[in-house]
């Protein structure tokens, strides 16, 4: 069941869905979603010489992405055919009920920007920034600025309360992130040795 408006207000206002800073829901709530705003720091990937990235080596790709960070009024550039991290402003906690689902701004959308690539799913249990995979589609370069409407998040209710919660997973590896971290997918691999 997606939440509505009421039970989204409802629940921030009680502490159930925590949200730090605390969103202007008179500007940023709609009738099924909330509005985040980007952050200012940004994961852009640097030029290389490698000629692949090995998912299982983290060695060929832990140097391949530097943190940039912007003041609030400085645009941060994504030219066409790019693909940086970036990441909401709000720090979110999430209860064992209430899931997640990232969905682009449609007005961005329109000009070619993808707000996630892959991974618009939060689990239930999840605190942290959410990092956002955005890639410019489009032909020309796109500006954005920190603390602009980037998103917007559907919050979903669980057919009952997670057995197991985000935090809580042995394989989390996003946990309390405050800053849009590099993949740590080699760990997996590690883990099944």
């Amino acid at each position: 069941m997606i939440l509505s408006d009421r039970e989204i207000k409802k629940y921030i206002k009680s502490g159930k869905i925590k949200i730090n800073p605390m969103p202007d829901l008179k500007k940023q709530l709609g009738s099924t979603s909330l509005d985040m705003r980007l952050g200012s720091k940004f994961r852009v990937f640097s030029r290389t010489e490698n000629a692949f990235i090995d998912i299982k080596d983290e060695k060929t790709f832990l140097n391949l992405t530097e943190m940039v960070e912007k003041k609030d009024n400085e645009p941060f550039i994504v030219h066409p055919g790019e693909f940086i991290l970036g990441m909401t402003k709000e720090f979110v906690e999430l209860p064992e009920d209430i899931a997640v689902r990232i969905d682009g701004k449609s007005s961005l959308g329109r000009l070619g920007l993808v707000i996630h690539s892959t991974a618009g799913h939060v689990d239930p249990g999840f605190s942290g920034n959410i990092t956002l995979e955005i890639a410019n589609i489009g032909n020309l370069p796109i500006l954005l600025y920190p603390n602009m409407n980037i998103c917007q998040f559907v919050f979903e209710m669980l057919s009952s309360p997670a057995e197991v919660l985000y935090k809580n997973k042995k394989t989390a590896k996003y946990v309390n992130q405050k800053n849009p971290g590099a993949s740590k997918i080699a760990e997996e691999w590690k883990k099944k040795k």
